[in-house]
């Protein structure tokens, strides 16, 4: 007797094991408690395995749990790449769930996402705003975008842009502490400290050294921790520190006398950015497609 697996228990089982919980999925998915019990009830049924063990405090995958994972990813998102090739003018449907800086969210993917959604309208998307380092497997994102180093290497990564970065203050903190002339003149002054993840390194000013060509950390005072990038541009510009930005702004900023220019021949290494993707053998259409766009309009933006 064949097995026959229902792709929405798949579906359901994918989020319980990446959230570690069967509530937070309900959440996610706006399902009944109950409905997701049941499904994944049908599921170990049809296997004859325990996919998950329950406790009162957690969810944890088994053993066969994993094998299946691993499996039925590949498998949905086929499925997903199917459908949607031989949809009427291939369509794309489905969710997406994107996590990205406050700042891009902001300022250029959501003032233009519904010229995408207008192009593809049976797609729904989810847009998280963080500057943390969130774990997509275990939330369920389909595509991450940050800027620094990539930390997993099991993540698909694709680049997005090269941030070239600048050192600014405020006009009002110039005329309260003046300016630094050298580096070694920091410790007479306040930083901005912007720590989007838990335990980052301590407050200090970055630069190139131009013999050596390394970048330099100079630990520096600071009365203000934020963790986003529109928290740190609110902060720079009440004067509560120097910053370091992205140059496209810092420039525009300056020529408008928002801004004023600190140690400029000394400023921190390019930051590069880039797309994340959880590690799978592939990544579904729609995700692909609304890559495709954020690097579009992102470059446009940065030309």
């Amino acid at each position: 007797m064949k097995t026959i697996l229902s792709t929405e228990d798949l579906r359901i089982f994918l989020w319980v094991a990446r959230l570690s919980s069967f509530t937070r999925a309900a959440e996610q998915l706006q399902l009944p408690r109950t409905s997701i019990s049941n499904a994944i009830q049908r599921l170990e049924d049809r296997l004859g395995a325990r996919l998950l063990q329950r406790t009162t405090r957690r969810v944890q995958i088994t053993r066969e749990g994993e094998e299946l994972l691993e499996r039925a990813e590949r498998l949905l998102d086929d499925l997903d790449d199917i459908g949607a090739l031989f949809q009427q003018g291939s369509q794309l449907q489905g969710r997406i769930r994107a996590d990205m800086p406050l700042g891009m969210a902001t300022g250029i993917v959501l003032p233009r996402l519904p010229e995408f959604l207008q192009r593809h309208p049976a797609l729904q998307i989810d847009i998280f705003s963080t500057d943390r380092r969130v774990d997509l497997l275990s939330e369920g994102f389909d595509l991450v975008v940050r800027a620094g180093a990539v930390v997993d290497e099991s993540l698909v990564s694709r680049p997005l842009l090269t941030l070239e970065l600048m050192n600014v203050a405020s006009p009002a903190y110039v005329a309260a502490h003046g300016l630094p002339a050298t580096p070694d003149e920091l410790s007479g002054h306040w930083l901005v400290n912007y720590q989007p993840n838990p335990a980052s390194q301590p407050a200090a000013f970055e630069y190139v050294d131009a013999a050596s060509a390394s970048s330099v950390y100079v630990p520096m005072r600071h009365q203000v921790t934020v963790n986003n990038s529109v928290a740190y541009n609110a902060a720079t510009h009440a004067g509560l520190g120097i910053a370091q930005i992205p140059a496209s702004r810092a420039r525009a900023e300056i020529a408008a006398g928002l801004l004023v220019a600190v140690l400029p021949h000394h400023q921190p290494a390019p930051m590069d950015a880039r797309i994340l993707f959880p590690h799978r053998r592939n990544i579904p259409q729609r995700v692909r497609a609304f890559a495709d766009w954020i690097v579009d309009i992102t470059r446009a933006g940065a030309a």
